[in-house]
């Protein structure tokens, strides 16, 4: 498994940047880091990776400690690949010169065979011939996941892979992807701000929060307790009550009778399959689904579902 454990990290001796932080990850597993920005989640994958040395603590991999610039001559485990936010591309080579740059060339009908299947995991069929300069941001993003996948890394590091990828486009290509990786037995680690991502395709969660571990478990758990404001930011607009308890919008409902709390309709904002209703008691503030539009002013009470 990965084992991580950094009691400190910082850069140049400044201001600590990570730790206290440990978790493990077995092989094949998924795990999602979520994060805003400066929580340390790409600082976390170089560490991860190999690219920086850790002032204090330890990672391993299979038990084996992962070395970084002062050990080894070439930073990074050759058993990982890090796909950065800046995608680490050949810009005047084609697209199937990049995803081969470090084959072999012993068996080209093998390697072929894996250029395509490539080409056909990440949406780039249309594009092999073509020079990656002249490609959009989000092409570059999906050339260099390829160009990692091409050697079948044990782990693969993912720092906000989609960023620059058209929603339409990236709700499949996650699905591709992940459960590629799945098959595989890929051990994946991905940084995002995509708190629907992590749910969805992530066997733990890590949320950092200045440099720590707010949250390490599975995503159904986290999803069940969300137990602080800055954990609760990541899924959009949220109920935090005064007693302390974080309610999504599905688990209030308006009825007709009093109930567990009044207020006024303030806004409805439609969601194509519903109305996000947001409603207003003084400055507490509440949101919750309805199948209609709510006028503004008006008066209603709210029930707690089971």
């Amino acid at each position: 498994m990965l084992e991580v454990s950094i009691e400190q990290f910082g850069y140049d001796q400044q201001e600590q940047l990570l730790g206290p932080l440990k978790f493990h990850l077995e092989a094949g597993e998924h795990l999602a880091i979520l994060g805003e920005s400066g929580s340390g989640k790409s600082t976390l994958l170089h560490l991860i990776y190999g690219l920086m040395d850790l002032q204090s603590g330890h990672i391993q991999w299979k038990g084996d400690p992962v070395l970084g610039p002062k050990d080894q001559l070439v930073p990074g485990a050759p058993y990982m690949k890090l796909v950065a936010q800046e995608a680490n591309v050949m810009p005047y080579t084609t697209v199937n010169e990049n995803i081969q740059e470090h084959f072999s060339r012993r068996n080209p009908e093998q390697e072929a065979t894996r250029t395509e299947q490539l080409l056909e995991l990440l949406d780039l069929v249309p594009f092999a011939k073509q020079k990656v300069k002249s490609l959009s941001g989000g092409q570059k993003q999906r050339v260099a996941i390829a160009k990692a996948l091409a050697l079948v890394p044990e782990i693969l590091l993912l720092d906000e892979p989609f960023a620059h990828i058209d929603e339409f486009r990236r709700s499949r290509l996650r699905r591709l992807l992940y459960n590629y990786l799945k098959q595989e037995g890929i051990t994946c680690i991905t940084a995002t701000h995509d708190a629907n991502e992590a749910l969805s395709f992530a066997d733990k969660v890590l949320i950092l929060e200045a440099g720590s571990v707010s949250f390490y478990g599975p995503p159904q758990e986290l999803y069940k307790n969300v137990s602080s404001a800055y954990q609760a930011g990541f899924f959009g607009e949220i109920n935090a009550l005064e007693d302390g308890r974080y309610l999504f919008p599905h688990q209030l409902v308006a009825v007709s009778e009093p109930a567990d709390f009044s207020a006024t309709v303030h806004a409805s904002y439609f969601k194509g399959s519903h109305y996000l209703i947001h409603a207003k008691n003084g400055p507490q503030e509440y949101f919750f689904n309805a199948s209609d539009a709510l006028e503004s002013g008006t008066q209603i009470h709210l029930k707690i579902q089971d």
